[in-house]
């Protein structure tokens, strides 16, 4: 497996989380997104979106990192990052698309540049910006917590929710949102830093970090 990614990319960070939770060996190729190094050539033809992650596995690509995440839990089932029941299973993913689909894609790098070059925006309205989807998100995911959690985002084990949760917390202290609203994801966040698989997947710990 090689993984292209960016040392701070939420998508990418979540990738390495799974893989990691898995228990999986992978070679990382870094892809500057300050640079513009997704838009190379060599990097369009992987992948034509032009965006991280991108997973090179048998003879394939895999791009989309919902798509990683659910490919890796279809064939390498164990640990399981999905409960085995259908009811509880739409209850994780609906937690990861709270923040996959509702959070992460309006505070990423590509949006922060936007709102800079294109809006004029200076790094406290970036803040502005990205606190007023982070912590309506968060809220929910508050509440979610309490009545699915018990120690992690849902049930005792890290799930696929906490491969989307603890990168947006990482995420949410570079805007500098404020945090003492939610103890419970301030939990889960305490728990993962002591998590082995958690520790290896965070930015600072990757090839291409600054």
């Amino acid at each position: 497996m090689i993984l292209h990614g960016y040392w701070r990319s939420g998508a990418a960070y979540r990738t390495r989380i799974a893989l990691a939770l898995k228990g999986l060996v992978y070679e990382q190729q870094g892809v500057d997104l300050r640079t513009g190094a997704q838009r190379s050539e060599a990097f369009v033809a992987l992948n034509p979106q032009g965006m991280v992650p991108a997973l090179e596995v048998e003879g394939a690509v895999l791009t989309q990192s919902p798509a990683i995440l659910e490919w890796l839990e279809e064939t390498r089932p164990a640990p399981a990052l999905l409960p085995a029941d259908p009811i509880e299973r739409a209850h994780v993913r609906a937690m990861a698309a709270l923040i996959g689909c509702d959070i992460h894609p309006l505070n990423n790098l590509r949006v922060g540049k936007a709102l800079r070059e294109t809006f004029g925006a200076d790094q406290a309205a970036v803040d502005a910006w990205a606190a007023r989807w982070i912590v309506p998100g968060f809220e929910a995911m508050e509440a979610l917590v309490a009545r699915y959690g018990a120690g992690w985002c849902f049930g005792d084990a890290p799930t696929l929710a906490d491969c989307y949760l603890i990168p947006q917390i990482y995420s949410a202290r570079r805007f500098n949102v404020p945090l003492d609203a939610f103890p419970r994801l301030m939990a889960i966040d305490a728990a993962a830093a002591f998590h082995p698989a958690f520790i290896a997947a965070h930015p600072d710990h990757q090839p291409d970090a600054d």
